[in-house]
């Protein structure tokens, strides 16, 4: 403890370097656990989109293509699917619901889904939480619609209030229907989630738009406008749909309701399991994530670097400091821990430092975060792989410190009391 008493001694006779080296530590302990904060909470917001889905099955393609298109809204799907395909399927004795959703149209950039109450009444998102309304209820019309909470709260809509769909995705869109203007019936509480990004209107209210169009103009950007022209309609039932979502009586039967799917014949369909696609999507990105964490590291080994410069520029001043030391009886080895334990008490500041940094951050950001990205950065206690990092921090520290300390460990009484000219 006497050793640990003069580090910090020493170290407050130091303030002006020895504040900097803690400033560029705590900034890089900021970064490292910053990454890794956002890197956790990024999946845990892409498990949480979809809990209470078994199967998601859509037209042929691959399984995380599938799922970004028919969740998160981040690509095109590749075709779709016939009604009566989603007929054939929702009969099968091992299906308990099936949700169809409809793809390729907007509202000012937010995506619009065309579905049944069935998605209301099914869909869930993050611990099995159902879906609730903030104001008013599920459109009982082929004209009605119900806004996400991040769709309202953008644009200003409130229930009762008119909103016109466009044919496209995305920021691009080509075709304006306000022949058919959709009546707002009621706006989600927030979930963090996509659908908090999603205008959510009847199929028969997409087969309605679709129906008048001529597939000229479509420019190969939406199936749907092809069937609703070519096709004979049928009320009350659109002619295809982008996907389904599948809920099973029994959750051993996924992989022989999956074999099923993807063995249909009356044309070729995907299923995937949500958390398997999940798995291949963070395969997928897991590089970058690696790639991000090397440059955190390395952030923090310059942080740690500058540390050792600022001790290794100070020795030759710090000489007769030492000398007096062994003068009045500190052995070698105490001169050694005094080095390393200042190193220790510069990193162990620089740490907690990093730590409130990133605590102010997170609360500072949070609401900007959520509102612009639907991200909600958990404000929780460290886990255990980030003290684990911590760990490593601070045990790197106390090593660099062992490359000064024993500088000053050769160093003779003799040598520090000499003057030198």
């Amino acid at each position: 403890m006497a050793i640990l008493s003069l580090a910090i001694k020493s170290l407050r006779n130091r303030k002006v370097t020895v504040g900097l080296t803690i400033v560029s530590i705590a900034l890089s302990v900021t970064l490292l656990l910053g990454v890794e904060r956002i890197r956790r909470e990024a999946q845990t917001s892409f498990t949480n989109t979809i809990s209470g889905t078994d199967l998601i099955v859509g037209a042929r393609t691959g399984p995380v293509q599938l799922l970004l298109s028919s969740v998160f809204g981040l690509s095109d799907a590749t075709n779709n699917i016939e009604w009566e395909s989603y007929e054939a399927l929702s009969a099968h004795p091992g299906i308990a619901w099936a949700i169809p959703i409809s793809l390729g149209d907007t509202h000012l950039g937010y995506r619009v889904l065309g579905t049944t109450r069935a998605y209301f009444d099914h869909f869930r998102y993050g611990h099995r939480q159902a879906l609730q309304m903030q104001a008013g209820g599920w459109f009982a019309s082929e004209d009605g619609a119900v806004l996400g909470a991040e769709v309202a709260e953008k644009l200003g809509n409130r229930v009762g209030a008119d909103i016109v769909v466009t044919h496209g995705s995305g920021d691009v869109s080509f075709i304006k229907h306000d022949t058919h203007p959709f009546q707002v019936a009621g706006i989600l509480v927030r979930t963090g989630t996509p659908v908090d990004r999603t205008v959510f209107v009847s199929l028969a209210g997409i087969d309605a738009i679709h129906a008048g169009m001529d597939p000229a103009d479509d420019h190969g950007h939406d199936p749907l406008t092809a069937h609703a022209v070519s096709s004979p309609h049928h009320e009350d039932e659109p002619e295809a749909i982008t996907a389904i979502y599948i809920g099973l009586k029994s959750r051993s039967a996924a992989l022989s309701v999956q074999r099923t799917v993807n063995e249909y014949k009356g044309e070729p369909l995907s299923a995937i399991l949500p958390a398997v696609a999940l798995q291949e999507l963070w395969a997928i990105i897991s590089v970058v994530e690696k790639a991000l964490l090397a440059v955190s590291g390395f952030v923090v080994l310059v942080g740690l670097s500058g540390m050792l410069v600022a001790i290794m520029t100070g020795l030759n001043e710090r000489r007769r400091e030492m000398a007096i030391l062994r003068s009045v009886g500190a052995r070698p080895l105490h001169v050694f821990s005094l080095i390393v334990g200042e190193a220790g008490v510069v990193t162990l500041i620089g740490i907690i430092a990093g730590i409130a940094s990133l605590y102010g951050l997170l609360i500072a950001a949070q609401p900007l975060i959520a509102s612009q990205l639907s991200l909600f950065l958990g404000i929780t206690g460290l886990s255990g792989y980030e003290l684990i990092l911590m760990g490593i921090v601070c045990a790197a520290g106390l090593v660099i410190g062992i490359i000064p300390g024993y500088q000053v460990y050769k160093y003779s009484l003799a040598d520090g009391m000499t003057v030198r000219v």
